[in-house]
This record gives C-alpha cells, sequence and structure tokens, in this order.
C-alpha cells in the first residue's frame, strides 16, 4: 500500500536519515492515512517523535541540510529547510494515548527503500474525531470509508487449534 505521490526523493531522504539514525518517530495525520490508500490530499507531513531532544534527530536533519527549531513563545517546534521542509512536528495528537501506546500499535509502511511506522488509519480517525475541527469533520466520511475497504481486503485470521475437542473435553 501506499501513495508514493505524497513523498519526493527529497522527503525520502529524510525519513531514510531519521531511521538510520535510529529516531522514533511516527507518521500521523492525513499523510499516515494517504499511506495507507486513503482518498486524503495534504500539504504537509506531520511526524510525532518520541523524544525531541533525541541526538539522531539533530544528526538526521544536518544530514539533509536542515535545522531543528525549538518551540518558542509563539511557535511550536519546526523543521526548517532542507529535505525537511514539507515536515511539521506533531506534540500531541489529540483524542490518541501516549506515543508509545500508539507506536506499539503501527502500521509499517514502505517508501521507497525505507520502511516507516505510521499511525493506524483507525487511530487516525480517533485523532480527527477528538479535535473536531470543521477541516477533520469534512474528511472524516471520506477515512471511514476508506478504514471500511481496507477491513474488508483483510483475508479472517484463523486462529491455530491448540488441540483436538477429545483433549479438551478430558481436561
Amino acid at each position: 500500500m501506499g501513495n508514493p505521490a505524497l513523498v519526493t526523493d527529497r522527503e525520502a531522504r529524510f525519513l531514510r536519515a531519521l531511521v538510520e539514525e535510529g529516531v522514533d518517530f511516527l507518521v500521523v495525520g492525513l499523510a499516515a492515512a494517504a499511506l495507507q490508500g486513503a482518498p486524503a490530499v495534504t500539504q504537509d507531513i506531520d511526524l510525532w517523535f518520541r523524544d525531541l531532544s533525541d541526538p539522531g534527530l539533530l544528526r538526521a536533519l544536518r544530514r539533509v541540510g536542515a535545522t531543528y527549531i525549538p518551540p518558542g513563545p509563539s511557535h511550536p517546534p519546526l523543521l526548517a529547510g532542507g529535505d525537511a521542509s514539507l515536515f511539521d512536528v506533531v506534540v500531541n495528537v489529540e483524542g490518541l494515548g501516549t506515543f508509545a501506546q500508539e507506536a506499539r500499535r503501527a502500521q509499517r509502511v514502505r517508501i521507497g527503500d525505507v520502511e516507516v511506522r505510521v499511525l493506524p488509519l483507525a487511530r487516525v480517525i480517533a485523532s480527527k474525531r477528538a479535535a473536531n475541527r470543521p477541516k477533520d469533520r469534512a474528511i472524516l466520511p471520506a477515512l471511514e470509508d476508506a478504514l471500511r475497504v481496507l477491513r474488508s481486503r483483510k483475508p479472517a485470521v484463523r486462529r491455530p487449534r491448540t488441540g483436538s475437542r477429545r483433549t479438551a473435553r478430558r481436561r
């Protein structure tokens, strides 16, 4: 799955640098939905980092000619310049658990030669519902339809049998 038009070679270079530097992050928001096949359009790619002070983040940014701008009184943390200009830093995702909780549920999506973790579509929907902004309410029907299609394509999971009925009755 995935939407190759969402990520150019420049953005893929930054994602690859993050992975190679061992930075723990998730792609969230509409970019995560689009990478899972939802018919969504976005102007940026939202990244949620486990730890913005991770030295690997600064190394990855340097590798692609970008920089980190810490949050200030009038702005959130920012990534600027180079191959990171399309990315936004997310510090809070409405209606979801902690980074660690959501990271355990993450889907893996291949972008070029790198695999990244993305927030599952059902969790993107939960965050859009919780945020309840007009733009979120507008996209929800399309995201919900996409989730139904994704779920209908997944084969049913069969549980392995652990023993015969005869054995189960004897216990």
